[in-house]
């Protein structure tokens, strides 16, 4: 019998898993094909909701999916550990060992071969070469910074109520830079953890005004991406919730206690979070000697593979793919990832497998959605029938907001999953906390 085609996805990101978990269940399980998925951690978190993890308001420990159970249902491999390097004409990869929280190996270094290799890598945040970013700002980049941000907001809660009444003309100043959809999201959900935290023993402080919001924009204004009157609407419910946004104000250096800009404001920061741009990891650029952007994203084809390897496809915020009819690349959303993923399973099943012709990847654009916690969401859908986008906001795009998730777990648990799932978390909701406390 010939060896069966080995697949390997590097990235268990959104459009990582949900691929891996197609194929394995597909080819897996019926031993046509070896799928193997790698990662760096061992468990995954859909990353647009980090946001609400460092705001409190999700449990990781909650929404996190293990990789091996994953991989064990649907008939798939898991290599927990990086990628540290390519051969593309061996075709090969190295996975760096995995350490534990000592630094202790866990699991030896190894090498694997693949046929069809699969980057999903995703992104990293871009500190655009702003001095103290590294240092002293938290990013939200992985599930672990995100709640570790978390406990550092907590636990300053928790230092003043314990000073009492002596201190109560100080503050926790928190900035935010960036006002895309991750920020803008993060300074909503912000507030409202300070006005829940009231609840929970803090009676010697008023969280709500203890806590002083600033986000800060290098654009002219906040969810530039989006229509105006979608960002002016959005300026105004943070307005309402007491965010200070500062427009037009161009970073220029985080320090531990001030994040100063390029016009000579300095604000006042106990925490701050950078949330101002993407771009791929470091050691992306150059990976193989595959082509890549100024950002280190995989210049692709088209059909998703690699400008230099057609074995190499790349998926998600790594990629920079054509977008039929614009001059930048499809935008880094979930959506993109999803529908990449989509389209690679059925290249892989329908074409690659069987030698045939590929197919080219058409991005859908079905618009925007910004998530203001409980006090709103707007955004913009593409009315495919009329050509327009169409702005919707309050219950109806909350509703759309949350499908979008729904969907990331219909692909990987299936309807069932997924309904029984929602059913357990709606009985639980009574016996839990509205914020994370710990």
């Amino acid at each position: 019998m010939s060896e069966p085609h080995h697949i390997i996805i590097v990235g268990g990101g959104a459009g990582g898993l949900e691929l891996a978990t197609r194929l394995g269940g597909r080819l897996g399980r019926r031993k046509r094909a070896s799928i193997t998925l790698v990662d760096r951690n061992r468990t995954h978190v859909w990353k647009p909701l980090l946001h609400e993890v460092a705001a409190g308001s999700m449990d990781i420990h909650a929404h996190q999916l293990d990789y091996l159970a994953q991989a064990r249902w649907h008939h798939f491999i898991f290599c927990c550990g990086a990628l540290e390097s390519l051969d593309r004409w061996r075709h090969k990869i190295t996975v760096a060992p995995a350490l534990d929280e000592g630094g202790v190996e866990v699991i030896p270094r190894r090498v694997l071969r693949y046929d069809t290799l699969v980057l999903a890598i995703g992104s990293v945040t871009n500190s655009f070469g702003v001095s103290g970013v590294a240092e002293h700002a938290f990013s939200l980049d992985s599930a672990d910074e995100a709640d570790r941000f978390q406990g550092r907001l907590v636990n300053a809660c928790l230092r003043a109520n314990y000073r009492g009444s002596a201190d109560r003309s100080s503050h926790l100043h928190v900035v935010i830079v960036g006002g895309g959809a991750t920020g803008v999201e993060l300074a909503a959900e912000l507030h409202n953890t300070a006005r829940v935290l009231a609840a929970y023993g803090l009676e010697n402080i008023d969280p709500e005004r203890y806590v002083r919001l600033s986000l800060v924009n290098a654009d002219a204004r906040i969810l530039a991406q989006l229509p105006e009157r979608i960002s002016e609407a959005t300026a105004g419910i943070l307005g309402e919730l007491g965010v200070e946004v500062l427009n037009g104000e161009q970073v220029v250096e985080v320090t531990p206690r001030e994040v100063r800009t390029k016009s000579g404001k300095s604000l006042p920061a106990d925490l701050t979070v950078w949330a101002a741009g993407i771009k791929g990891a470091d050691f992306l650029g150059g990976l193989g000697g595959l082509e890549t952007n100024r950002l280190n994203q995989f210049v692709v084809t088209p059909t998703l593979q690699t400008t230099r390897d057609p074995d190499i496809f790349a998926i998600g915020d790594c990629a920079a793919c054509p977008w039929d009819g614009h001059a930048v690349p499809v935008p880094p959303r979930a959506q993109a990832a999803h529908q990449q993923a989509s389209h690679l399973f059925n290249t892989i099943i329908g074409r690659r497998m069987r030698g045939a012709p590929l197919k080219p990847f058409r991005y859908r654009d079905f618009g925007s959605l910004v998530s203001l916690g409980e006090y709103s969401t707007v955004g913009s859908l593409m009315g495919f029938l009329s050509g327009k986008s169409l702005r919707v906001e309050g219950w109806f795009a909350r509703l759309m907001y949350l499908s979008l998730y729904k969907l990331h777990l219909l692909a990987l648990h299936g309807l069932l999953g997924v309904a029984l799932d929602t059913l357990a978390r709606f009985l639980k909701r009574g016996t839990e906390p509205r914020v994370k406390l710990h």
